[in-house]
């Protein structure tokens, strides 16, 4: 007689830790949503016409790569080192658009920011909230709803029936400041919110928050006044974008 072992929680713990981790060093780009990227940048910034260059893959060796002179990386890099990456391709003066970790995004004062926070389910099962770091274009902070309806798009056609990722907690915090999953509730509503980098300065936590040894995770910007209005103004653009008709706030109104 076949004995099964007893799968007790002792027992799971211990085979799990043979099993391997889905982390976002080795999320291979399906190649819907790469495409659906690769296309939006390249219409997005006039790309047309420059070799489009993708050399991160297993064993690849990003700084030692064969760059055309005017080419474009479009990729998606080992997020544990993209702060490294990005200075590379500044100090080399490559361009780049990058898929980045949406939400530590603002961990390192790099390029231009693209929050996109779109769930994008890896080719290795990792779900990611994705979101994109550039050198390209004139926004420092460019939340893009058009983008995010792109990417978002391209991963449900890629997902087959799996899980979508758990939602984070929210936090709150003064309107000068901006971190990397306030935009989220902006563009998933259609809503577009950009800053120029004259209008951020780069802060990875608030004076009050560090007298209890605490910071923002991800990293944040404070914001000029004109770009914290443009943000609430945003902000009740996409709280207002459904409104109850008549016959239901009079509903509203009838109940206790």
């Amino acid at each position: 007689m076949k004995i099964e072992p007893v799968e007790t929680k002792e027992y799971k713990e211990f085979v799990d830790k043979f099993k391997p981790k889905l982390t976002t060093d080795d999320c291979y780009t399906p190649e819907k949503v790469y495409a659906a990227v690769r296309d939006w940048a390249v219409e997005y910034y006039g790309l047309e016409g420059r070799e489009i260059v993708r050399p991160f893959w297993p064993g690849g060796d990003y700084e030692n790569h064969d760059y055309p002179a005017g080419c474009v990386v479009i990729d998606n890099p080992p997020f544990s080192i993209i702060s490294k990456i990005c200075r590379f391709y500044a100090d080399n003066g490559i361009d780049y658009f990058l898929f980045a970790p949406a939400l530590t995004l603002f961990s390192a004062n790099l390029g231009n920011y693209l929050p996109e926070m779109a769930a994008v389910t890896y080719e290795n099962g990792a779900n990611v909230k994705t979101s994109f770091v550039t050198s390209l274009g004139d926004w420092k902070i460019d939340a893009n709803a058009d983008l995010y309806k792109v990417v978002t798009a391209a991963n449900k056609e890629s997902l087959k029936g799996r899980k979508a990722p758990k939602q984070l907690p929210k936090y709150s915090y003064p309107p000068n400041v901006l971190t990397s999953t306030m935009m989220q509730g902006i563009m998933h509503k259609g809503i577009t919110y950009r800053v120029k980098a004259e209008s951020v300065h780069f802060v990875r936590s608030l004076e009050s928050q560090r007298k209890q040894k605490k910071v923002i995770f991800g990293s944040g910007f404070l914001l000029s006044e004109k770009a914290a209005a443009e943000k609430a103004a945003a902000e009740k653009a996409a709280a207002e974008r459904w409104t109850l008709s008549d016959e239901e706030w009079a509903i509203v109104q009838s109940l206790e």
